[in-house]
């Protein structure tokens, strides 16, 4: 099977702001736009940040150790590109919600994982793994 690109539509309250992040900071090139929405690859993905006034609105549940916000999404890189984009977001200034780290150390599904939120509030998680193999592994 062709792994097809996904696309994801989420809230925003000022997209200046989600322009200056998701473009300038994360580095995902700009697509369409409109005075209300703004198109964005994310790693060859497509991503919509929509103007919405009740954007960034979280619950959480404990993951190894951590509060993991729910909902959020991301993207499984490779480590190097990771540990860039980890680099790159600290050096903005980013406030982590969970820092860069390995999850399930010496476990099935061991991986480099962190946690960060848009300027509107949206919990992104950006993970990668040493072997690609253990994205869905159980035992």
């Amino acid at each position: 099977m062709t792994l097809r690109p996904f696309h994801l539509a989420f809230p925003v309250h000022d997209l200046d702001a989600a322009r200056a992040f998701w473009g300038g900071v994360i580095g995902c090139p700009e697509g369409r736009s409109s005075d209300e929405w703004i198109d964005f690859d994310f790693y060859g993905h497509q991503i919509v940040a929509h103007l919405a006034e009740n954007a960034g609105e979280t619950a959480s549940n404990p993951v190894d150790g951590h509060d993991v916000p729910v909902p959020h999404f991301g993207i499984v890189l490779t480590l190097e590109d990771w540990q860039s984009l980890a680099d790159r977001l600290a050096a903005a200034g980013t406030e982590f919600v969970i820092e860069p780290h390995i999850r399930f150390k010496g476990q099935p599904g061991e991986q480099a994982t962190m946690f960060f939120r848009d300027p509107s509030g949206n919990a992104i998680e950006m993970k990668a793994f040493a072997d690609l193999g253990q994205l869905f592994a159980k035992d």
